[in-house]
Parts: structure tokens; C-alpha cells; sequence
């Protein structure tokens, strides 16, 4: 594993890869990944933006095969939609990449349903599209669900009093529960696949401290994180860089269902591929398993639905 980059990517010629996210690592790891010979769909909520990464794509990778579609991941009648019309294209798919992301708004915002934002985006939301496209995975090959957690989920904790910030929101705290929350979802959804032979991996990957615009989008240009991604830019690793974990996960032979990986510098920030530090909360079975199960509620979906389509195909 050491010193793994781009250039490590095994061939991913006849696999279908679903990334979220257009910008910062959600595209490089869809540049990464075209490169390797992979069919991209880019799934986002801008078209514009959408419009943007097909062109940076295409002019670094000249007959890439990428493509783009609507996806909102703070609605969930736009994920069932864009969920629908995948099924409707293809038969199966071999790659998820749970990368999109909210970070601290200053102010409590929710989805279209009423959840926190960055719960509702960064989990809740990708909980649902995965649910959703677990036949196209089942039916995949060796098919891979990679879900993005941050070292911020070390300070993060599952408060089932106040899941969605009502009583009380930090805009850091709702970050790093959503965080923790993907990073628990990772590990169940591999014990789940293991318990009921469902044949996809789950693996979870974080960035460590990325320069992209999330900060920026989230917290604003002139907040203190915002400032200091502006004017201590040295200290953030490119976004090419901080793709690697996510493109090992998603990659590497030698990554593992219900591995975590992290860059392997400076606690964790920066670096090359090498297995992450699971924060202790995030080894506590019992709070995955009811977080599991409260947010089958929330969103009103079950894995299920994933065993009768396998059969009935």
C-alpha cells in the first residue's frame, strides 16, 4: 500500500460507477476512475456544475465514458427518481461512492423532508440512495459501496435525543454526527451483506483535510474555517491527493469490506492510502444496529425490497 496513487488503479474497463458530488474529490475520484476505462455516472443537484465536471473530464480523458444526472441527496423524491431511472438503464452496477456532502452551515437548515441538513445530505440521504440501488449492486460484479466519513467523526457521537439538532444546533456537532453516522453506516451495511450473502462490499474511506470549496459552501468564505482555507491553503492537500483513500477503497485488490482508510500523515490529514483509526464510538454495534433501524423509519425504506428484485431477476 505504500505511496498508492492514480496510477495503482487496477483496469475498471466494464464496470458502472455511481459517484455524488461534482466537484472537489467526488470528482477526481470520477476523473481517477474514467481514466481507468470505468462507465461514470456524476450524480448531483446542479445541472451547471454537472455540465462543468463532464467537460473537465472529457478534456483530461478523451473519450471518457461519463455521464450525469440529477440528484439531490436533501430529497428523497428526487433520490427515488434518479434511483428509478438508473434501474431503467442498466441491469446492474459494480461501484457507489457516497462523497457528496454539506458542512456547517451557520444556521440550521433542513431537507425537503424536515432533517438537519447535514444529516439529512450526508447520511440520511445516502442511506436511501444506497437502499435503493442495492439490487443493480447485488447483481453487480464484486460490487463496492464506498461511504465517506471525516476525521471530524473522532468528535462525533449518535445523539438519538436530538438526531436532527432541534433542541439545540452546532454547526460542528451536526457535522461530525453526520460523519460518524456515514462511517456506522459503512461497517453495518458490510455486517448486514456478510449476515444475509447480498455479495457487495462496504468499505468506508476519509479524505483527511482536503482543499476543496466544502468549507467554503458550507461555512462561508468569511467564517474562521472558510479564512483559514483561504489564507492557510498549505496546510489543505489537494483534492487529487485526498481522493487517494476513496479511490483505494473503491480499487484496490487489497482493500477489504468493512476497512477504513485515511491518509497516513500527520494524524491522519494528509498523506498516502493506508488503514484509518476507527474512532471507539464507532465500534459500538448496538448504536449501529438502532441507527440502523431509526433511519429505515425516517426515510421509509428496507433492505428487503434489495432480496425480492434478486429473485424475481
Amino acid at each position: 500500500m505504500a505511496n498508492w496513487t492514480a496510477s495503482d488503479i487496477p483496469s475498471q474497463h466494464g464496470r458502472t460507477a455511481v459517484v455524488t458530488g461534482t466537484g472537489g474529490i467526488g470528482l477526481q475520484v470520477s476523473l481517477a476512475l474514467a481514466k481507468a476505462g470505468a462507465r461514470v455516472v456524476i450524480a448531483g443537484r446542479n445541472p451547471a456544475k454537472g455540465a462543468e465536471a463532464l467537460e473537465q473530464i472529457r478534456q483530461s480523458a478523451p473519450g471518457a465514458d461519463v455521464h450525469f444526472e440529477v440528484l439531490d441527496l436533501a430529497s428523497l423524491d428526487s433520490i427515488d427518481a434518479f434511483a428509478q431511472r438508473l434501474r431503467s438503464s442498466q441491469t446492474s452496477l459494480d461501484l457507489l461512492i457516497n462523497n457528496a456532502a454539506v458542512m456547517t452551515p451557520p444556521k440550521r437548515l433542513q431537507t425537503a423532508e424536515g432533517f438537519e441538513l447535514q444529516l439529512g445530505t450526508n447520511y440520511l440521504g445516502h442511506f436511501a440512495l444506497t437502499l435503493h440501488l442495492l439490487p443493480l449492486l447485488h447483481a453487480g460484479e464484486q460490487a463496492r459501496v464506498v461511504s465517506l466519513s471525516s476525521v471530524a467523526a473522532r468528535s462525533g457521537a449518535i445523539d438519538f435525543d436530538d438526531l436532527q439538532s432541534s433542541r439545540r444546533y452546532r454547526p460542528m456537532g451536526a457535522y461530525s454526527q453526520s460523519k460518524l453516522a456515514c462511517l456506522m453506516f459503512a461497517l453495518e451495511l458490510q455486517r448486514r451483506s456478510e449476515a444475509a450473502s447480498w455479495g457487495i462490499q462496504s468499505i468506508a474511506a476519509h479524505p483527511g483535510i482536503a482543499r476543496t470549496e466544502l468549507l467554503v459552501n458550507g461555512a462561508g468564505a468569511n467564517s474562521v474555517p472558510g479564512l483559514l482555507r483561504r489564507y492557510l491553503w498549505f496546510l489543505f492537500q489537494p483534492a487529487a491527493q485526498a481522493a487517494l483513500p476513496t479511490l483505494y477503497a473503491a480499487t484496490a485488490r487489497m482493500a477489504r469490506g468493512g476497512g477504513y482508510y485515511g491518509p497516513n500523515r500527520l494524524g491522519e490529514t494528509r498523506g498516502y492510502p493506508a488503514v484509518a483509526a476507527l474512532p471507539p464510538q464507532a465500534l459500538d454495534t448496538a448504536v449501529a444496529a438502532r441507527l440502523w433501524t431509526e433511519t429505515e423509519q425516517l426515510v421509509e425504506l428496507a433492505p428487503p425490497v434489495m432480496v425480492r428484485c434478486r429473485t424475481v431477476g
